[in-house]
């Protein structure tokens, strides 16, 4: 095919390929690329630290975490939620105090209303020249008083200490705080997380006699407890909990459904405890098994 075929631009059809180039020169239109495998942490890393686990450990949802690193964020979300809720309580007491004082205040403004009303009935006669005299200094006054009062606040309205906080604004109004949950939530799944939740995992080596440095530097690191299978993303796991062992999906179909037995403890298991391990990564890393990553963008429409 000659040049000008390849670079023919009078076509009466918009091939997929012209579209995907001016897309991507154009700015807009949603695009998609493929994740290699560098953003996609290995299964046997914590969701947290993106790091080989040492001491692993797995929630009940199939999440793998280093035992310090979730042990940490436990501690961290509970003082950060003991703190919130330290906030909501001094906000609760300030608003009741704040109820209490407007209580007072109706108060008061009843028993002025009502002392007004009180003194209005007289029983001698009044003389109007008199009492027109004492009205007028009294509005002279009352005008007097007013006009110092606005001054004063325009003075401390226009004196504010920072124009550029917007809370400190005339029209800012102060945030009320929502009551904060107890409860922590797992950071990969948001369901409620406990400390006894937590399940050790063992993994077994594909060489015993090598050390952690020199078997974190091996691409096939861990093997199927049973079956001696390699073990890597593209491989199902599973991992049981009495025992902690980490077996292939292949592996619980074929074997372990039958008896529903232990096969390294012997214990007897249930449904719940056969945990699928979740494969991908975190938000820094591709999550589950989709290796496609899009970029939604505007969309110029006719």
């Amino acid at each position: 095919m000659t040049r000008h075929g390849k670079n023919c631009t009078a076509g009466a059809v918009y091939t997929y390929h012209e579209k995907k180039k001016d897309t991507a020169s154009s700015g807009y239109g949603t695009q998609s690329v493929r994740l290699g495998k560098d953003a996609i942490k290995d299964f046997d890393c914590c969701c947290l630290s993106l790091q080989p686990c040492r001491d692993p450990v797995v929630t009940k949802d199939g999440y793998l975490y280093e035992k310090e690193a979730i042990l940490q964020y436990i501690l961290h979300q509970k003082t950060d939620i003991a703190k919130k809720m330290k906030a909501y309580e001094k906000q609760k007491k300030a608003l009741k105090s704040e109820g209490q004082l407007e209580s007072k205040s109706e108060e008061r403004e009843r028993a002025e209303k009502f002392k007004q009303r009180e003194n209005n009935i007289v029983s001698k006669p009044i003389n109007p020249f008199t009492s027109d005299k004492s009205n007028d200094e009294e509005s002279q006054k009352g005008s007097s008083s007013s006009s110092s009062s606005d001054t004063g606040a325009s003075s401390s309205s226009s004196a504010l200490p920072s124009f550029w906080i917007p809370s400190l604004t005339p029209e800012a109004k102060p945030t009320l705080l929502k009551k904060p949950s107890k409860t922590v939530l797992c950071p990969m799944s948001g369901c409620p997380l406990k400390m006894s939740d937590l399940i050790s995992v063992r993994f077994t080596p594909l060489d015993p006699s090598l050390d952690r440095v020199a078997l974190l530097t091996r691409q096939d690191r861990y093997v199927c407890a049973v079956t001696k299978d390699t073990l890597g993303n593209s491989v199902p796991c599973a991992v049981l909990r009495p025992s902690g062992a980490v077996v292939t999906m292949e592996c619980v179909e074929k074997l372990i459904q039958k008896d529903m037995i232990d096969p390294v403890t012997g214990d007897e298991l249930k449904e719940k405890d056969i945990i699928p391990l979740q494969r991908g990564g975190t938000g820094f890393a591709g999550s589950g098994v989709d290796l496609k990553a899009k970029e939604a963008r505007p969309v110029m429409q006719a």
